[in-house]
């Protein structure tokens, strides 16, 4: 596991984290790194992946609903 350091400037304040590539690409989705954020981008962002979060487990339970029990 190969990790990198990232550093997300927010509010004129940079955070540098240490993260492997897998989750560099998801935090970077809805994250830029080369420019100042604000909180309002930052809990746009916490929005979106919750969104999505919350579909995929939709998604999930209903798959598992399909799964005949034992």
């Amino acid at each position: 596991m190969v990790t990198q350091k990232l550093t997300f400037h927010i509010n004129n304040m940079a955070y540098t984290i240490n993260v492997d590539d897998s989750l560099k690409t998801e935090l970077t989705r809805y994250l830029q790194t080369d420019k100042n954020l604000d909180t309002r981008e930052l809990l746009a962002a916490y929005i979106r992946v919750s969104q999505e979060h919350s579909k995929f487990k939709q998604e999930i339970e209903q798959i598992s609903n399909k799964i005949p029990s034992c």
